[in-house]
């Protein structure tokens, strides 16, 4: 048994240095950098390395499992057998996406995807793409190559005579020991570590240059872990023909023009700071401004008053990764489909940050939790921000002041140091995504008895504390702040997203930028801040095709969207209804007679749908 476990070290040991050869290959084909740049890739890609050589050494460690009980010349013939199998199938599946992965980085810009798949059926789309003599090249050095590696894992398996070692009770006793902390090493492994957050693409991003962050990306993670993710979006929602379901979108009248009145320029610059707070959850009937309880939010309330109030606004979606999309992107949710946990759709997304970054501004997100969870991090160095920042950041006092990381009153005091030490003259972005007002809703605050509510004091508390300071700062003058949920909350326990109440948000902007007090009660979404802020600053905004300016004489159809796993919801002027997917029919809804609200809801999702697929 001791031979086994020393070929097993040896196996993973070697799958580890593969990948890590394998990197340097791809960095010597498309481009090196350098040395402290090669280091850092090895560095940081590690974490996907280890895991990836952890799921081909399983069945391994399952075979020395299944060994401690079962013996004989059959079961070891049986086991030599199908290592050989093994080695050569998973020499083909590395080397195969290894040369494929480092070849076609330099003409598609991206990592090895499941997205290759869709090419299969036209593969002309991709040799077309490719010098002949790569191709050719490419199926010499394959030969080759797997000749040889197939030969060097084939070398790790022990001899018959070295297997052949009496095992007494004691031994086998101590083997099993040996190989629980081993299948321990190797679960970790597979997981992606201790944290929140399991193993991702984005857990290895670490630089705003994407080709450094690309080349610490293991292509069979990347392509496996696109692979269970992928579906094919084209046969999602087909409610209509494709010429209908247009037609029918466009009575939404959904563009990407702003066309704004001198009376609806709601800022004194063109060019204000702009902070974005991502309230965790704080929506619906917990905040007093949007038909919710009174007393919880005081700050909110008040704030809606004193700035610009979008009073009729409604989250797009009911988890975090979702409204973060929606929010930044301006892109819609889907009931079944989570966009960030898509690097290859998410990394082509517009957002906020990629437009203004255009115009000079530096770019900051903050977080207090794992920066990994939901393949956040990957997404927004993808799409614009200079640094991400997570609780891995912050001191080691702060990093375990909450459940989930760093407790919101010390993040905003940490927003407040950042901002502090900006220098003048360039316009800055930062965002912070909040995490106290989420179960468990343990938090450093006792005001209410509920422990639901007194979460949302807290954050609103938070919140207060953070402009107090801030108004005193000479950078109040010329910044927004902009106030929003992610999504809406079950509270109190009986509402459900049949009820819009949970998904009615406030959006908020305050600020010494902003102009002077105003609410807007136009009908609108969270998807729709992108082209209303970038309006507001006399910027295009033509990429954000789902997001609309609501200030804008364009808006012409206030309609709001809603979508979780059992179905989505449509309002207009009209009223609401609700599409249960499970029934294939509107559940609640309010008079639509002649279905043309229903078919308005089932074109939008159709067409969004459409549009993801598309996405490359």
């Amino acid at each position: 048994m001791k031979t086994r476990l020393i070929f097993f070290a040896k196996f993973y040991a070697t799958l580890v240095l593969t990948f890590l050869s394998a990197k340097l290959l791809c960095l010597a084909y498309n481009g090196w950098p350098s040395l402290s740049d090669v280091g850092e890739v090895l560095l940081h890609g590690l974490p996907l390395d280890l895991n990836v050589a952890a799921y081909a050494s399983a069945p391994l460690w399952l075979s020395l499992l299944v060994g401690l009980v079962v013996r004989g010349k059959r079961w070891a013939r049986f086991l030599r057998i199908a290592y050989r199998v093994y080695a050569y199938v998973l020499t083909v599946m590395i080397l195969l996406t290894v040369i494929v992965d480092t070849i076609l980085y330099s003409k598609w810009g991206f990592k090895l995807d499941a997205v290759c798949l869709s090419y299969l059926d036209n593969p002309s789309g991709v040799t077309e793409s490719l010098n002949i003599w790569f191709l050719l090249g490419a199926v010499v050095l394959f030969g080759v190559l797997i000749w040889g590696y197939s030969r060097l894992l084939l070398r790790l398996y022990p001899a018959p005579e070295d297997l052949s070692t009496h095992r007494t009770a004691a031994r086998k006793s101590l083997m099993g020991g040996l190989l629980v902390v081993v299948g321990a090493l190797l679960f970790l492994a597979i997981r992606g570590g201790v944290g929140k957050s399991t193993a991702n693409v984005g857990m290895v991003y670490y630089s705003t240059r994407q080709y450094l962050n690309h080349s610490a990306v293991n292509p069979l993670f990347s392509f496996f872990y696109s692979l269970m993710k992928e579906k094919d979006f084209s046969k999602q929602a087909q409610y209509f023909s494709p010429e209908e379901a247009d037609r029918i979108f466009a009575s939404l009248h959904y563009n990407t023009k702003s066309r704004l009145l001198p009376a609806d320029s709601l800022l004194t610059t063109t060019r204000p700071n702009v902070l974005l707070i991502l309230m965790e959850s704080c929506g619906g009937r917990v905040v007093g401004c949007t038909e919710g309880t009174r007393g919880v939010t005081p700050t909110l309330d008040s704030l809606s008053r004193e700035g610009v109030f979008f009073s009729r606004c409604y989250a797009n979606s009911f988890r975090t990764d979702r409204g973060t999309i929606c929010t930044f992107s301006g892109y819609p949710a889907f009931p079944d489909a989570s966009v960030m946990k898509m690097p290859a759709k998410s990394r082509v997304l517009p957002s906020i940050a990629a437009s203004l970054k255009r115009v000079g501004y530096d770019t900051e997100f903050l977080y207090g939790g794992d920066k990994n969870f939901t393949n956040m991090n990957s997404y927004f160095l993808a799409t614009g921000y200079d640094r991400v920042l997570g609780d891995a950041d912050f001191p080691e006092s702060m990093r375990h002041t909450h459940v989930w990381g760093v407790t919101d009153h010390l993040m905003f005091g940490q927003l407040s140091q950042r901002i502090a030490a900006m220098p003048q003259g360039r316009p800055w972005f930062k965002t912070l995504l909040t995490l106290s007002s989420h179960e468990p809703w343990e938090v450093p605050h006792h005001a209410l008895e509920d422990p639901i509510l007194n979460a949302f004091h807290y954050l609103d508390h938070s919140i207060a504390g953070f402009l107090k300071a801030f108004r005193r700062s000479p950078q109040w003058k010329n910044t927004l702040i902009i106030i929003l949920p992610d999504h809406g909350v079950s509270w109190p326990s009986d509402i459900n997203e049949f009820d819009t109440r949970k998904y009615h948000i406030p959006m908020i902007w305050v600020g010494g930028a902003v102009k002077a007090p105003r609410r807007v009660d136009v009908l609108c979404n969270q998807t729709d801040l992108a082209a209303t802020l970038l309006g507001q600053l006399g910027l295009p905004h033509s990429e954000f095709r789902f997001s609309r300016d609501v200030l804008s004489q364009t808006y012409v159809y206030p309609c709001a969207q809603h979508s979780w796993p059992e179905g989505f919801t449509f309002i207009d002027s009209t009223g609401t209804t609700i599409y249960t997917l499970a029934t294939r029919e509107a559940s609640r809804t309010t008079p639509d007679p002649t279905g043309v609200r229903l078919n308005k809801a089932k074109a939008f999702m159709q067409k969004a749908y459409r549009d993801l697929e598309d996405l490359r």
